[in-house]
């Protein structure tokens, strides 16, 4: 009987560090006229994520991106080294509101595009697409991390 609860235990272990993972991977951005644009994100945590980025990537999904988190606020600065796609970079604070937002980098440059204010976050997505959707610096960015609650910190 133990061995059945164990097995038990372990597979609702791993059934909610699943769950809990794919909830960080669902981001949205909520525009100030209400609408929602959802997107699946890759997670860029360690060093070592957060230098490749989206290097050597040639292509993106419209509902696709990657998000940097700091948990302590401070400056970021991103260039396009190596990356072969341009990109949008949404510079995001521990509120989860957008700062700023880099659109259309040119791909395969050293040009710095800073947040111009201590973020949290950046979330990176397809060229053109912040402009074609209507998102705004002053919309939020919706994800476990940020906002009342998160992981996120400032200050």
């Amino acid at each position: 009987m133990r061995g059945v609860f164990a097995s038990a235990s372990l597979a609702l272990l791993f059934l909610f560090g699943a769950c809990a993972q794919a909830d960080e991977r669902d981001a949205a951005i909520e525009t100030r006229d209400g609408e929602v644009h959802r997107f699946t994100v890759e997670l860029a945590l360690t060093p070592d994520e957060q230098r490749r980025g989206l290097m050597y990537r040639e292509t993106l999904a419209e509902d696709a991106g990657m998000l940097f988190f700091y948990p302590s606020c401070a400056p970021a600065q991103f260039w396009m080294m190596n990356t072969y796609i341009p990109l949008d970079m949404i510079f995001i604070e521990a509120d989860g509101r957008i700062a700023r937002i880099a659109e259309m980098t040119v791909p395969e440059t050293l040009d710095a595009h800073d947040s111009g204010v201590p973020v949290n976050g950046v979330l990176e997505v397809k060229g053109g697409l912040t402009r074609r959707l209507g998102i705004e610096e002053g919309d939020f960015v919706r994800h476990p991390w940020f906002g009342e609650g998160g992981k996120a910190t400032c200050g």
